[in-house]
């Protein structure tokens, strides 16, 4: 199971850091991600951190986002500065059981465990 937290409203330019906690199975060594999804849009993949703490991005975020994770705590981390309105949408957080390579890690199919979704909302 999986739990995000961290989502609130934020002005244009700021920070927020988002937390997915997991709870009845460590995924230490497995892949844990981080996807969006805005208002009738598809859900569209935000960060991946993989084996060995790889990381990936998706295009929007690069530079901006940053995501760790916390194997004793079980928790994966999505650190989102200089935030925009286009990063408005709901944050979802993910895990694999399974390793992924990096092209199936974006999509949101690879993943089998899903959080319940955590509401960010970029406003003046």
């Amino acid at each position: 199971q999986l739990q995000a937290s961290g989502g609130g409203l934020v002005l244009p330019g700021g920070s927020l850091r988002l937390a997915c906690e997991a709870s009845g199975r460590t995924f230490t060594g497995y892949p844990m991600a981080w996807f969006r999804q805005a208002p009738g849009k598809e859900r569209d993949f935000v960060a991946v951190i993989r084996r060995g703490s790889m990381t990936s991005y998706g295009d929007g975020v690069k530079g901006r986002f940053t995501i760790s994770r916390d194997n004793a705590k079980n928790t994966a981390y999505l650190q989102m500065n200089s935030l925009s309105l286009e990063d408005t949408a709901v944050y979802y957080c993910a895990a694999s059981r399974r390793n992924l390579i990096l092209s199936e890690s974006w999509r949101p199919a690879a993943y089998d465990y899903w959080g319940q979704g955590t509401q960010v909302t970029v406003s003046s």
